[in-house]
Protein backbone atom coordinates (compact mmCIF):
# COMPACT_ATOMS: atom_id res chain seq x y z
CA UNK A 1 0.00 0.00 0.00
CA UNK A 2 1.45 3.49 -1.26
CA UNK A 3 0.19 6.65 0.41
CA UNK A 4 -0.40 10.15 -1.18
CA UNK A 5 -1.85 13.59 -0.55
CA UNK A 6 -3.33 14.89 -3.36
CA UNK A 7 -4.23 18.84 -2.88
CA UNK A 8 -7.47 20.28 -3.74
CA UNK A 9 -6.89 22.92 -6.42
CA UNK A 10 -9.04 25.95 -6.58
CA UNK A 11 -9.50 29.42 -5.81
CA UNK A 12 -8.55 30.50 -2.50
CA UNK A 13 -12.50 31.85 -1.98
CA UNK A 14 -13.94 28.87 -2.92
CA UNK A 15 -15.63 26.66 -0.89
CA UNK A 16 -15.91 22.51 -1.49
CA UNK A 17 -17.47 19.86 0.00
CA UNK A 18 -15.66 16.52 -0.02
CA UNK A 19 -17.23 13.19 0.32
CA UNK A 20 -18.52 9.23 0.39
CA UNK A 21 -21.54 7.87 -1.76
CA UNK A 22 -22.69 3.87 -2.31
CA UNK A 23 -24.47 4.92 -6.12
CA UNK A 24 -24.33 6.28 -9.40
CA UNK A 25 -27.50 7.69 -8.84
CA UNK A 26 -25.42 10.14 -6.58
CA UNK A 27 -25.23 12.49 -9.19
CA UNK A 28 -28.52 13.19 -9.80
CA UNK A 29 -29.26 13.11 -6.22
CA UNK A 30 -26.86 15.67 -4.98
CA UNK A 31 -28.02 17.97 -7.95
CA UNK A 32 -31.74 17.99 -6.91
CA UNK A 33 -30.71 18.60 -3.73
CA UNK A 34 -28.25 21.67 -4.11
CA UNK A 35 -30.77 23.53 -6.33
CA UNK A 36 -33.42 22.83 -3.95
CA UNK A 37 -31.65 23.81 -1.10
CA UNK A 38 -30.69 27.34 -2.88
CA UNK A 39 -32.11 28.26 -5.74
CA UNK A 40 -29.80 29.83 -8.37
CA UNK A 41 -26.64 27.85 -6.65
CA UNK A 42 -23.75 28.14 -9.02
CA UNK A 43 -21.77 24.26 -8.53
CA UNK A 44 -19.44 21.49 -10.11
CA UNK A 45 -20.03 18.18 -9.07
CA UNK A 46 -17.71 15.20 -9.64
CA UNK A 47 -18.20 11.69 -8.72
CA UNK A 48 -15.61 8.69 -8.77
CA UNK A 49 -17.93 5.40 -10.11
CA UNK A 50 -16.18 2.56 -8.49
CA UNK A 51 -17.23 -0.06 -10.53
CA UNK A 52 -18.51 -0.96 -13.90
CA UNK A 53 -16.90 1.98 -16.32
CA UNK A 54 -15.52 3.84 -13.63
CA UNK A 55 -15.71 7.35 -14.80
CA UNK A 56 -15.68 10.27 -13.55
CA UNK A 57 -19.36 11.00 -13.56
CA UNK A 58 -20.66 14.95 -13.49
CA UNK A 59 -23.09 18.02 -13.15
CA UNK A 60 -23.74 21.57 -12.20
CA UNK A 61 -24.81 24.63 -13.32
CA UNK A 62 -21.47 26.23 -13.71
CA UNK A 63 -18.75 24.81 -16.47
CA UNK A 64 -15.77 26.41 -14.72
CA UNK A 65 -16.79 24.78 -11.62
CA UNK A 66 -17.66 21.38 -13.55
CA UNK A 67 -14.14 21.67 -14.63
CA UNK A 68 -12.63 22.17 -10.98
CA UNK A 69 -14.79 19.93 -9.78
CA UNK A 70 -13.73 16.85 -12.26
CA UNK A 71 -10.23 17.68 -12.53
CA UNK A 72 -9.93 17.21 -8.39
CA UNK A 73 -12.02 13.98 -8.31
CA UNK A 74 -9.71 12.39 -10.75
CA UNK A 75 -6.97 13.45 -9.12
CA UNK A 76 -8.23 11.88 -6.12
CA UNK A 77 -9.59 8.88 -7.56
CA UNK A 78 -11.53 6.89 -4.87
CA UNK A 79 -14.35 5.05 -5.73
CA UNK A 80 -17.38 6.51 -4.49
CA UNK A 81 -16.42 9.52 -3.33
CA UNK A 82 -17.41 12.99 -4.81
CA UNK A 83 -16.66 16.63 -5.10
CA UNK A 84 -18.72 19.72 -5.12
CA UNK A 85 -17.10 23.05 -5.68
CA UNK A 86 -19.30 25.75 -4.96
CA UNK A 87 -19.36 29.22 -6.31
CA UNK A 88 -18.34 32.45 -4.99
CA UNK A 89 -20.92 33.68 -2.70
CA UNK A 90 -22.79 29.98 -1.88
CA UNK A 91 -21.74 28.20 1.78
CA UNK A 92 -21.33 24.45 2.72
CA UNK A 93 -23.77 25.78 6.30
CA UNK A 94 -26.64 26.75 3.61
CA UNK A 95 -26.60 22.53 1.82
CA UNK A 96 -25.21 20.19 4.43
CA UNK A 97 -28.59 19.33 5.79
CA UNK A 98 -29.75 18.64 2.39
CA UNK A 99 -27.00 16.78 1.51
CA UNK A 100 -26.83 14.86 4.59
CA UNK A 101 -30.18 13.76 3.90
CA UNK A 102 -29.63 11.93 0.06
CA UNK A 103 -29.78 8.46 1.03
CA UNK A 104 -26.43 7.23 -1.04
CA UNK A 105 -24.49 9.87 0.89
CA UNK A 106 -22.04 7.42 3.73
CA UNK A 107 -19.91 10.31 5.22
CA UNK A 108 -18.72 13.97 4.88
CA UNK A 109 -15.08 14.08 4.94
CA UNK A 110 -14.46 18.05 4.96
CA UNK A 111 -16.78 21.28 4.20
CA UNK A 112 -14.56 24.51 3.33
CA UNK A 113 -12.71 26.97 1.78
CA UNK A 114 -9.18 26.21 3.31
CA UNK A 115 -6.53 24.84 1.58
CA UNK A 116 -7.29 20.73 1.71
CA UNK A 117 -5.22 18.06 0.79
CA UNK A 118 -6.59 14.60 1.03
CA UNK A 119 -4.80 11.82 1.76
CA UNK A 120 -5.03 8.74 -0.27
CA UNK A 121 -4.06 4.95 0.29
CA UNK A 122 -3.54 3.16 -3.09
CA UNK A 123 -3.84 -0.47 -3.38
CA UNK A 124 -3.17 -2.79 -6.40
CA UNK A 125 -7.12 -2.88 -5.94
CA UNK A 126 -7.52 0.85 -5.79
CA UNK A 127 -7.82 4.12 -4.16
CA UNK A 128 -9.36 5.02 -1.00
CA UNK A 129 -9.80 8.64 1.07
CA UNK A 130 -8.22 8.01 4.52
CA UNK A 131 -8.98 11.68 5.81
CA UNK A 132 -8.13 15.17 4.90
CA UNK A 133 -5.89 17.75 5.98
CA UNK A 134 -8.11 20.89 6.02
CA UNK A 135 -6.73 24.73 6.71
CA UNK A 136 -3.13 25.11 9.02
CA UNK A 137 -2.99 23.79 12.53
CA UNK A 138 -3.83 26.60 15.79
CA UNK A 139 -1.85 29.40 16.56
CA UNK A 140 -3.02 29.43 20.46
CA UNK A 141 -6.32 29.34 22.48
CA UNK A 142 -8.34 32.07 21.99
CA UNK A 143 -8.81 34.44 24.69
CA UNK A 144 -11.87 36.62 26.05
CA UNK A 145 -10.93 39.27 22.71
CA UNK A 146 -10.91 36.33 20.83
CA UNK A 147 -14.64 35.33 22.06
CA UNK A 148 -15.96 39.07 21.65
CA UNK A 149 -14.69 38.93 18.07
CA UNK A 150 -16.38 35.92 17.47
CA UNK A 151 -19.44 36.68 18.96
CA UNK A 152 -19.38 40.09 16.75
CA UNK A 153 -18.44 38.66 13.50
CA UNK A 154 -21.57 36.12 13.58
CA UNK A 155 -23.83 39.01 14.63
CA UNK A 156 -21.94 41.27 11.32
CA UNK A 157 -22.68 38.50 8.82
CA UNK A 158 -26.59 37.61 10.37
CA UNK A 159 -25.66 34.21 11.48
CA UNK A 160 -26.37 35.14 15.20
CA UNK A 161 -28.99 37.92 16.03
Amino acid sequence: MELHLVPIKKPAELNIILGQSHFIKTVEDLHEALVNAVPGIRFGLAFCEASGERLVRWSGTDETLIALARENALAIGAGHSFLIVLGNGFYPVNVLNAIKQVPEICHIFCATANPVEVVIAESSQGRGILGVIDGLPPLGVEDEAGIAWRKEFLRRIGYKL
